[in-house]
């Protein structure tokens, strides 16, 4: 059962015969997940000094976006003190 489980996050159910809507889902799911991303790059052979740039890219990326994401929850939370009080 508990290989099972991570296909169910990926179940994608037809509703009223609309293959086409089920399937946009289904390619929405893939890509974030990163699988479409990886098929495409497993296609060719990927220089290993290629492959060290993207995964070195890829952990920037991820540092990058995390950090911007605290910044952007940081300003943006609702319990804030406004600093300028007299103004």
């Amino acid at each position: 059962m508990a290989s099972h489980l991570r296909f169910v996050g990926r179940t994608v159910m037809v509703q009223n015969g609309n293959v086409d809507a089920a399937f946009g889902a289904l390619n929405r799911i893939l890509a974030q997940d990163g699988v479409t991303e990886a098929v495409r790059r497993s296609r060719y052979f990927e220089k290993p000094s290629r492959a060290r740039r993207r995964r070195a890219f890829e952990a920037c990326r991820r540092v990058y976006c995390a950090e911007m994401g605290r910044r952007v929850a940081f300003l943006a939370r609702s319990s804030r003190q406004d600093p300028w009080l007299g103004c």
